[in-house]
């Protein structure tokens, strides 16, 4: 178990404007084998966590892979 101190029972960290987002997401830079989703989680302060949702139900850290967001018009 862990403990940040700006997590709590009334208290979250603050989010980006990137929740919602889409991407695209790799592994290991192999760009051949590419999976979609969204940011579900951009903490702007700490603890800095970035958590993205894959169209296949999996969710990630932003540290496990690469991703980069998809063009938005």
């Amino acid at each position: 178990m862990g403990y940040v101190k700006t997590i709590d029972y009334d208290n979250y960290p603050e989010q980006s404007k990137n929740i919602g987002r889409r991407v695209v997401v790799c592994y290991k830079y192999d760009t051949t084998k590419m999976h979609e989703g969204e940011i579900i989680r951009d903490d702007v302060g700490e603890p800095g966590e970035t958590l993205i949702k894959l169209d296949n139900g999996r969710y990630l850290r932003a540290a496990e892979c690469m991703f980069q967001f998809v063009n938005e018009e």
